[in-house]
């Protein structure tokens, strides 16, 4: 089936006219409100009307772009730690409606794909196969079957004309800025916008992430901690995969005790710092729906649309200038941050304010143990994001170098989930294990 047959639902001219009418006025006043209050203003100043205005409009704007909104909003979903909750909870309700919302494919899609992506006699290559989609994503969606052997699959098909329709909704994205900026003070959505944008190529490659996922599941095959489905079948929009039962980490996040919070984090943790030196691949999208924590007290991984290529393991320069900096060496910090590009050749910073800006956020691994929690993560984010400090001064002066931009983020976003669970753990001693340079040898 070609790109012009029937189209995800997202992506019209009708749809376009529509997002091109919605007010952003709303928007600005909730924006400027939560300013004043982040900068020292009045708390009054943000009215519960803003705050509800901006997420009807965010909504709004959420519902008529389903796919690259989607992709977008878990993105960003890992950041909402970082803002106050009543700032997050519109934001997570906006962001439950979209997924329940989306309309599923028809049936007759669903086949139609499948005959094209496995061939015309795809029925019997399952013994089962549930016409009713066990979950829905941002470019297709995912149904429980029985694959001839008897092992339960789980079958991820893509939405036909996913690529035109994405790079649509996040073309449109980019002019709503000034809405998640509402949400999300202090983050500039356009660099994240534009970085989707680069990856989709890879992420509409279901045969690049089919191969991901197998060097993954090669790579943590018996492992005592990680589980990945293995691949059983392939092609270009379908994949077919073990499936895999646990406990979704978005339900950990609600209603999790605290042994499931702190497993969950701590092997969060591994994954994260493992998965470069074990597979030479980094999971490059850590929101909570790519992840289960099974009954056996591993972490079940199950997305591998976002992947970062590190043949070499993590860049040993991250541990090394963790290292300076814990020993509070600020020369070796600033000599080896302009080595890799975070300052500029022209650029004239002190070292020890340099070393005074990073230093909070080395916070998890100074002791042995580290309590992640939404407070820490709004400090950090208040402090850089406030224009008053010295740190969002000197923050503007560094430079993320593009070798980076993709681990920061994901590293970043991965922090942001350990603050949703409020895991508590030994996160030092993951860095100790598995960030080349960390350790001195």
């Amino acid at each position: 089936m070609s790109d012009d047959g029937p189209v995800m639902p997202s992506g019209s001219v009708s749809r376009t006219a529509r997002l091109a009418s919605l007010p952003l006025g709303a928007a600005g006043r909730a924006t400027l409100g939560l300013g004043k209050r982040l900068s020292g203003r009045p708390a009054d100043a943000v009215t519960a009307e803003l705050q509800q205005r901006t997420a009807e409009q965010l909504f709004a704007v959420l519902g008529q772009l389903k796919g690259g909104a989607m992709k977008l909003g878990q993105t960003l979903s890992v950041f909402e730690a970082a803002v106050p909750e009543e700032i997050a909870a519109p934001y997570r309700e906006a962001l439950v409606k979209l997924q329940e919302e989306a309309p599923p494919m028809p049936v007759r899609t669903v086949h139609a794909v499948l005959s094209q992506q496995l061939g015309g006699t795809w029925r019997q290559r399952f013994a089962e196969f549930d016409d009713q989609p066990a979950a829905a994503a941002s470019i297709g969606q995912v149904h429980r079957a029985t694959w001839r052997d008897g092992r339960d699959v789980a079958v991820k098909i893509q939405y036909p004309g996913a690529a035109t329709a994405l790079m649509a909704d996040l073309n449109q994205l980019a002019r709503f800025a000034r809405l998640f900026a509402a949400l999300f003070p202090g983050m500039d959505v356009k660099p994240l916008i534009a970085e989707l944008k680069a990856r989709v190529a890879e992420e509409l490659d279901y045969g690049l992430e089919a191969d991901a996922q197998r060097a993954f599941a090669a790579a943590y095959a018996g492992d005592e901690q990680i589980v990945v489905p293995r691949v059983v079948a392939s092609a270009p929009k379908v994949i077919v995969s073990e499936w895999l039962e646990g406990t979704p980490l978005a339900r950990i996040i609600a209603t999790g005790t605290r042994e499931q919070r702190d497993r969950a984090g701590h092997l969060l943790a591994v994954l994260h710092f493992s998965g470069p030196q074990r597979a030479g691949l980094l999971h490059a999208d850590p929101h909570p729906g790519n992840f289960r924590l099974l009954d056996d007290g591993r972490l079940g991984v199950i997305d591998f649309g976002a992947t970062a290529r590190l043949p070499d393991g993590h860049p040993e320069p991250i541990g090394r200038l963790l290292r300076w900096a814990l020993a509070g060496k600020a020369d070796e910090v600033l000599a080896d941050l302009r080595a890799e590009g975070f300052v500029r050749p022209n650029i004239e910073v002190d070292a020890q304010g340099v070393l005074d800006y990073l230093r909070p956020l080395l916070d998890p691994v100074v002791e042995p143990r580290f309590h992640f929690t939404r407070a820490w993560m709004q400090e950090q984010a208040a402090r850089i994001a406030d224009p008053r400090t010295d740190a969002n001064r000197l923050g503007r002066q560094l430079n993320l170098p593009p070798a980076y931009l993709l681990i920061h983020r994901v590293t970043i976003g991965s922090i942001g989930v350990l603050c949703q669970l409020d895991s508590a753990g030994e996160y030092r001693s993951v860095i100790e294990e598995w960030l080349p340079g960390f350790v001195e040898k």
